[in-house]
Order: C-alpha cells, then sequence, then structure tokens
C-alpha cells in the first residue's frame, strides 16, 4: 500500500495489530464509492490532520463526526474549510463560542491548518463521506478511528481530548490513561449547540490544562 501520511503516523497505522480493519481495506472500500458517488475530502487530503500533526507533536485531540459532505468544503481537518468557502453552520459556531469564552472578535481564517501545525490532531470520527450522505461511511471507520485514540491513549505526554457530539463521546471509553485530560460537550451544529456546546468555555479550558503540564498555550486566533 501507499505511504499516506510520511511521518511517525505511518510507523504507528501500519503496526501489526493496530487495527481489526486493515487500512487498505478501507481505502479500497473508499476508492470503489468514489466509482460511483463523490466521496469527500479528496483522495490526497483523507490523512491531512495527520500529516499536518505528527504524533510527537499531538497536545490536542479535538475529535469531530464526519467530513462536511457538500462540495468544496472538507479539506481533510476537522471542522476546518479553506478559505475563501463559505464558512459551516458548525464552524461559525465554534467560533461563536471561541469568542465568548476568550474575548474579542470571532476568528474569521476558516482554514484551521494553523492549529493543526500547533498540536491539534482536528480528527473526524469518520475520515470520508459521501456527498449530500452525513455520516453514511462512519461504520467503514470505526476500528480505525476507535485505533488512533488508543494509540494517543498510550502516549507518554499528556493529551487533552476534546470530544464534541455523540459520535465523539462514543469514543471516551479508550481514554483510560490518567495522564490524559478529557473535555466533552455537545456538537457544535445548529441542531444541537444550545444544547451545551455554547457556554462550554473549551479553549481556554485546554489551554489550562496544557499549562497545568507546563505546555504551551494554543494560539485560536
Amino acid at each position: 500500500m501507499e505511504n499516506l501520511i510520511n511521518n511517525g503516523w505511518d510507523e504507528i497505522i501500519t503496526a501489526d495489530g493496530f487495527c481489526a480493519t486493515p487500512l487498505s481495506d478501507i481505502m479500497k472500500a473508499v476508492d470503489e464509492s468514489a466509482k460511483h458517488s463523490n466521496v469527500y475530502p479528496e483522495r490526497n487530503r483523507i490523512f491531512y490532520a495527520f500529516r499536518e500533526t505528527p504524533p510527537e507533536r499531538v497536545r490536542v485531540v479535538l475529535l469531530g463526526q464526519d467530513p462536511y459532505h457538500e462540495p468544496m468544503q472538507a479539506n481533510g481537518l476537522a471542522f476546518s474549510v479553506f478559505n475563501g468557502v463559505k464558512m459551516p453552520p458548525s464552524l461559525r459556531n465554534i467560533f461563536k463560542e471561541l469568542s465568548l469564552d476568550l474575548g474579542g472578535e470571532p476568528r474569521t481564517d476558516t482554514d484551521l491548518t494553523d492549529w493543526a501545525q500547533q498540536g491539534v490532531l482536528l480528527l473526524n470520527s469518520a475520515l470520508t463521506v459521501v456527498e449530500h450522505n452525513a455520516n453514511s461511511m462512519a461504520s467503514l471507520w470505526t476500528d480505525f478511528t476507535d485505533s488512533v485514540i488508543k494509540a494517543v491513549n498510550d502516549f507518554e505526554n499528556p493529551v487533552v481530548f476534546v470530544l464534541w457530539g455523540n459520535n465523539a463521546r462514543s469514543k471516551k471509553r479508550y481514554i483510560t490513561n490518567p495522564r490524559h485530560h478529557i473535555i466533552e460537550s455537545a456538537h457544535p451544529s445548529p441542531l444541537s449547540a444550545s444544547r451545551g456546546f455554547f457556554g462550554s468555555k473549551p479553549f481556554s479550558k485546554i489551554n489550562s490544562y496544557l499549562e497545568s503540564d507546563g505546555l504551551t498555550k494554543i494560539k485560536w486566533k
């Protein structure tokens, strides 16, 4: 199978026993689906979160549901879209909460690559989605993303896990290492943001945990 990530994640993901479903089988299924429907993100962006946040730099895992399922939106980072693309409602709510939490004007830069490069693994529970069909490939990726969470749970350095929504919170059972921290709330989508996401202050909480572990705070804006 081709090298997809080109950093330390490759060694973790290709290790014997990493995942019950081989990644090669998952990618074959993705490619087969792409013969019949548009699948997002583009193939060369599926593992972008891993490329931008190598394992030795992971300080935060921000876990969402699945990629945006409309054209031009998904760019391989959870909740992120390229600059110039209309801001999805979930991202707008994230920026609203960021402003409420830390003060100042809402962030307008919709590409979250700067967060990824600071050590925030922007991971979805599913890494691909069929166009117009939210959560359509969730079952294909469950074993893989479960295994990623288990792998990060074994990291020696403390990590802040941020679980937004039921898909993400279902993986809490794999975070058992007491050195890590967990922040969880409702998903920031318009359907659920008012039921526990707004007012949860995740960004200041993340930075407080990082500071308590002697780590540099994330620059969110």
